[in-house]
Parts: structure tokens; sequence; C-alpha cells
């Protein structure tokens, strides 16, 4: 049997596994818009809900005066709207805390940008990976040449135990280079795991430590947190993820929380992360030259050369442009942006494709799937219109 056919079928063995738990019925139908005010936004959110075969899909968007929020379809198969105050597991979101906490480190002179991760990881990269030549940028812009480690991270039997940042980084770091440093830009969470070991050495304390010191409090972030390792569940009102099409797996809490880790393991709400999205947009965590470090494109000649340090440009309908980062991760799709003068928004649809888990392994799909896990974000695109129309629209 290959490689790639042992992961398909280990992909299909733990949704297998998710099915014969969960609820499997056909999706219900939406409840009708119920906000006027923000009609073009809620014709998008509709789209996104219905273009992901998703039971629910919700924006929460505002501006320096507030937040609004609009929704389409059900958290769960069965119940209530979703909420700006319900929990997600945000997916590649985690990046864009990552991203913004290193670049903190940067400016508090403990990281060197452009310094090479051998300095403070030593020994760790290794194999056909040189920790003297790939720098903190690299990892930061996902020009390091080090493979994803998601295209062998789910393995049914290894959503049964905690792994430590280490283990993880492993299953990257065994694996070809994809290219020199800085000559491919090629989406690796392996990168922003290696991050997380950098801040945790170099801080002394633990992501989740310097997450809250961080974010947490300064931006009263009450519903985001890393999930410890071992504790697959969501504290207080959440959206349930799922997988399928007309049958419908459950999957909020299948996955390992540690595998995710501070690369796409974090759960936070609408609320918080439209929040973090505008008080980074607008210059409160970080300083200019630092924010003008983090938005540069990595000029990669093989791969996308737009993106950033962690964040991505989004040009909007209305004009202008949003700076943020796309999520995706089994059970939900999501993304957030926000402008230079405050404007801020979150939107997530909970469900995923078979298609699109198969393009979260990497592996080959027929030319109608997803579009994988690239900076693009993978999944339904119709997340992004969305976003740019709550973006476009007065409070």
């Amino acid at each position: 049997m290959t490689k790639r056919s042992r992961r398909a079928r280990y992909a299909f063995a733990a949704l297998g596994v998710a099915l014969s738990v969960g609820v499997t019925i056909p999706l219900v139908a939406s409840a009708k818009p119920s906000v006027a005010p923000h009609a073009n936004t809620q014709k998008e959110v509709e789209n996104a809900r219905s273009g992901g075969y998703a039971p629910g899909a919700a924006v929460t968007a505002g501006d320096n005066n507030g937040l609004w929020s609009v929704h389409s379809g059900q958290a769960a198969l069965f119940g209530k709207p979703i909420q700006s105050g319900d929990q997600v597991r945000v997916g590649s979101l985690s990046k864009l805390f990552t991203s913004t906490m290193t670049l903190q480190l940067v400016a508090e002179r403990r990281v060197d940008l452009d310094g090479p991760v051998e300095r403070y990881l030593p020994g760790v990269v290794k194999g056909d990976h040189d920790g003297n030549k790939i720098t903190i940028r690299n990892l930061l812009n996902h020009t390091s040449g080090i493979p994803d480690f998601l295209n062998t991270a789910f393995d049914p039997f290894k959503q049964l135990k905690p792994h430590t940042l280490a283990e993880v980084a492993g299953w990257g770091l065994s694996q070809k280079s994809l290219g020199a440093p800085g000559s491919v830009h090629a989406y690796s969470g392996t990168g922003y795991v290696l991050l997380g070991m950098v801040i945790e050495k170099v801080t002394g304390r633990s992501f989740s430590a310097e997450l809250a010191d961080r974010f947490v409090r300064p931006l009263g972030l009450t519903g985001t947190s890393l999930p410890t390792p071992g504790d697959k569940s969501m504290d207080g009102p959440q959206v349930r993820g799922h997988v399928g099409q007309v049958l419908y797996a459950d999957v909020t809490e299948v996955v390992e929380p540690s595998i995710g880790a501070m690369s796409g393991g974090m759960v936070s709400t609408g609320t918080d992360m439209a929040k973090f999205a505008q008080a980074l947009a607008t210059g409160k965590l970080l300083p200019p030259h630092l924010m003008a470090e983090m938005r540069k494109p990595n000029g990669a000649p093989v791969g996308d050369p737009h993106y950033g340090l962690g964040l991505i440009r989004y040009p909007l309908p209305c004009g202008g442009e949003a700076w943020g980062h796309p999520g995706i991760w089994p059970g939900y799709q999501t993304v957030a942006a926000a402008t230079d003068d405050g404007r801020t928004a979150f939107v997530v649809v909970n469900n995923l494709s078979i298609e699109d888990l198969i393009a979260m392994l990497g592996l080959p799909q027929s030319s109608s799937g997803g579009s994988g896990s690239g900076s693009s974000g993978g999944g339904n695109g119709n997340r992004y219109t969305a976003l740019g129309a709550a973006l476009c629209e007065p409070r």
C-alpha cells in the first residue's frame, strides 16, 4: 500500500469513527435574515453557508464605534444560531497570534528577525534542513523549505494522546526539504510550531502564559486560548464543527489539540478575533517598522510571493485593503482581517467538505475539490466575499 493511500485510509477511518458517534442527517434549512441594516453581508453569509454545505455561518464585524453580527443557519445541526461569543476552532488564524508574539519579541530585542533558528533551538532543525541557514523570518513567511507536518498528522492513532511541540515539529522535519531557504514559499505549519518553541525558549514560559499576558488580558479576549494538550473540549457556548455534505460528522472533539498547537490549534470567538485583528491593524500591538516588516511580501520566486510575516493583504470591493489571515481546520473555515482605520471582521463556516479534508492532508483530489491549506486558506471561497462585504458596510 502506498504512503498516500495509507493517509487517505487514515483520513476516512477517522471520519468513519466520527460518523459512528455523530449525528448524520440532512442539513436543516437556514433561518431568514434578521438584521436588515447589513443586507449585503447577510446575503454573503447565506452564500458562505450554502456554498460550504454548512449547518451555519456567521460574521462579526465593526469599527472603532463597536461591533455587529449577522448569521445564517445554526451553531450545530440543530439549535441556536451562531453568536459572536461562541467559541470556534480558528485553525491557521492561530498563526496571526504566533507571528505577532514573535515580532513583539523582536521589538524587545530578545529575538533577531534575521537570526538563524539554530541560535534559539540548537540541534532541533536537522536532517535535510539546516538551522544555521533557516532564519526566524523564513519560518514566519513560509520560505524555510521545511514541509508541513499536516500530511502525517491525521493518523487516527495520533488523536489518542497528546504530543510535544518537538514531536509535532519532527513530523515535518523528517521530510525532505522543499528548497533552499528563501527560494520557495511553501505553506508550512511546522515553521509555526518551531516559532512556538522559540517563544517558549526565549521567554522561559509557556506559549499560553505569553498569550494571556500579551493579548488575552490587555485586549479583553475572554474566549481565546490554546487548549491544554489532551483536552479536546471547549468551555461554554460553542460552534460545533462538521465534516460532510448531506450526511455530517460532528468532529468538534476528534482532533487532538496539541497537533495544531500555535500553528492551528487555538480556540477563539467572533468578538475576540475582531478585536485582535483591529488592534493589530491599527498599530496597538507592534511598532510601525515591524508592522511594515509584517506586511512586506516574501518575494520568493516559487509559490506565493505576496505572503508576509504571518499576514495577508485583502483588497476590498469598496477600495482600499485589509490585513489578516484565513483558517481551516477539521469542521471549521474562518478568516479575519482589519483595516488601518479600524474596520474589522471575522467569518466562520462550521463545515469542511470531504474534498477539503483531503486537501488538508496534501492528497490528490478532483479538479472540483478544495484548494488546500496554503496561504489562500483553502475551503469555501465564499467566506472571503463575506469578509469583504462586512468590511465595506457601514455600522
